[in-house]
């Protein structure tokens, strides 16, 4: 029995499971969480159900990667370190250097390193921890496993930007998109759900979080998705514009007085439900107070508008729909959000019940028995899939 750790690293979280390979049992979880910050949250999950939780102040990378082998013997989850064969990294650009997950080596991680470009807040932090878990664990297998990588095989007519050509054959000015890890996960067990081969569906997921993003399959195949050159793009999401008039931002630079650096932060972490609602980024908050507050009721309202413009658009890409797929924080909780998208979808045929709508966070067929279109939800498994990209990749 392999034991494979799934490292899933944000720019202030560190998520990991410890799994079971090929048998694919969660041995145990965790979260780190307020990474460099006060109150810094160390948290454990065995598989049991039991659970450990420790707050310290200005848990750094380093300190928390080392934090979880350390409480991993700690906790008698496992006896010597060396018990880990392999260690699984999700990285969120890989350019069009990689099209499928990689064996880390030192020429790979100089490549994740150099594509920081195409995702500043997180292809550094994770090349980092890819070094440190090296360090920490010599013996056991690198991977990483790339969020673009599911879209490097789109169709052109979908990837391209109508800019000069020679900008995608100099520079790589293309859409590489994001969350593939997650939409990759999602639609193969939707298909396992349905019991109906991937290849022979036509789906739309829908990874609806702080940051979201919506893809289209076409038999297996991700035909479009809504995030771009970098996860700035698509729909509206908790702190990011989505998608915006390229020459509003320079009118707005012009106006403010601020760089383009400077407006590209303002988009990327001042905008979305936090810039319309003037309140917070998150959905609940603003369910709460959309009763009293006009902003926060319209902040949801153009999310909302905004998934619905992108579902529409790929369900004409698609001819067709078989099935749409909620996942992610607010597409697996948020049952007020859902019956929305829902209700504005009517059109195609898709609809909810409410009574199997009111739920949260389980994998649910929500749609009405007789609904010409499945509606899901399907709790995302970012780990899994990484722990079994370790295993083919490292077994083969």
């Amino acid at each position: 029995m392999a034991k494979v750790l799934a490292i899933n690293a944000g720019s202030s979280t560190l998520k990991w499971q410890l799994l079971a390979m090929p048998e694919e049992q969660v041995i145990a979880s965790g979260l780190v969480d307020r990474l460099n910050l006060p109150g810094s949250i160390f948290k454990v999950k065995l598989a049991n159900g039991e659970k450990f939780s420790e707050t310290q102040d200005n848990i750094t990378n380093k300190l928390a990667a080392a934090m979880v082998l350390t409480r991993l013997k700690s906790y008698g989850i496992l006896t010597h370190l060396s018990e880990i064969t392999g260690v699984g990294h999700r990285i969120v650009a890989g350019g069009e250097v990689f099209k499928d997950s990689a064996v880390i080596t030192p020429t790979v991680l100089a490549q994740i390193k150099a594509l920081k470009d195409y995702a500043p807040l997180h292809n550094p932090v994770q090349a980092y921890y890819i070094e440190v878990f090296t360090q920490l664990l010599p013996r056991a297998r690198q991977v990483a496993v790339f969020d673009t990588s599911l879209y490097a095989q789109m169709p052109a007519v979908n990837y391209l930007y109508s800019v000069p050509y020679e900008y995608y054959e100099k520079f790589g000015a293309r859409k590489y998109g994001a969350h593939g890890t997650s939409h990759r996960y999602v639609a193969a067990r939707t298909a396992e759900i349905l019991g109906r081969p991937l290849t022979d569906l036509k789906l739309i997921t829908l990874h609806l979080g702080s940051g979201s993003s919506i893809t289209a399959f076409d038999h297996g195949r991700a035909l479009d998705t809504s995030m771009g050159f970098t996860p700035l793009a698509g729909v509206m999401m908790g702190t990011r514009s989505g998608d915006i008039d390229a020459s509003l931002v320079a009118f707005l630079a012009e106006k403010l007085h601020k760089s383009m650096p400077e407006m590209i932060t303002i988009l990327n972490h001042k905008s979305g439900l936090l810039g319309i609602s003037e309140l917070s980024p998150d959905q609940r908050d603003l369910e709460q107070t959309q009763g009293e507050r006009p902003k926060s009721k319209l902040a949801l309202e153009m999310f909302v508008n905004r998934v619905v413009r992108y579902v529409g658009s790929y369900i004409a890409e698609l001819g067709g729909v078989d099935a749409l797929v909620f996942t992610a924080g607010s597409g697996e909780n948020g049952i007020e959000m859902r019956q929305a998208i829902a209700d504005e979808l009517a059109y195609f045929g898709i609809a909810i019940d409410p009574a199997k709508n009111d739920f949260r966070g389980q994998e649910r067929l929500i749609s009405p028995d007789d609904g010409r279109v499945k509606v899901l939800v399907v709790p995302t498994n970012e780990e899994l899939m990484i722990a079994r990209d370790v295993e083919r990749l490292t077994q083969s």
